[in-house]
């Protein structure tokens, strides 16, 4: 039984643990967000190769985080916290603009519609600072993981971008 929790505790210590309030943020607050992020408009007439580019960098994004240990102990994971802490906080600013301010310039233009979509970058690199190695018994390179978030960012943003021109 020891070892059974102690295998399950490894892996529940990892930095999908970081993802956590980014997704229960969204789940919470996507439908109080203005009519262009709502899924009936935000997912109508994607191009399938967005669609599948997106959700596929997403979940690969996802599964390296799952298998990065969550621990604080270098320098570049203490940065790679503070970032990803100023970047969870940017994130959350951007949506209660556009959930508080829907009306306003910076609401209604590129950048400010957007904004949910780029500000991840940092969160995202945080995370990829804090995780040094992974679970598995495989070399890790960093730079494959940013490669990926990078990956994910661009089908995103680009996904965001069709929407804003649909809608404004």
């Amino acid at each position: 039984m020891s070892m059974n929790f102690q295998f399950c505790k490894k892996y529940f210590l990892s930095c999908i643990l970081l993802a956590i309030p980014i997704l229960l943020w969204d789940y919470i607050f996507t439908d109080k967000l203005p009519k262009a992020f709502q899924p009936a408009i935000f997912w109508k007439d994607i191009p399938s190769f967005i669609t599948y580019g997106e959700n596929i960098s997403r979940l690969i994004m996802f599964v390296f985080i799952s298998f990065m240990p969550l621990k604080i102990i270098t320098n570049m994971q203490k940065n790679g916290l503070l970032l990803y802490v100023a970047g969870t906080l940017l994130y959350f600013a951007a949506w209660i603009i556009l959930i508080y301010f829907p009306d306003t310039t910076w609401s209604n233009g590129v950048y400010g519609l957007l904004a949910p979509a780029y500000t991840p970058f940092f969160w995202l690199i945080g995370i990829g600072f804090i995780g040094d190695s992974l679970f598995l018994k495989i070399p890790y390179k960093r730079w494959l993981y940013f490669l990926v978030v990078i990956v994910f960012l661009i089908f995103h943003n680009w996904h965001t971008y069709l929407i804003y021109f649909r809608t404004h």
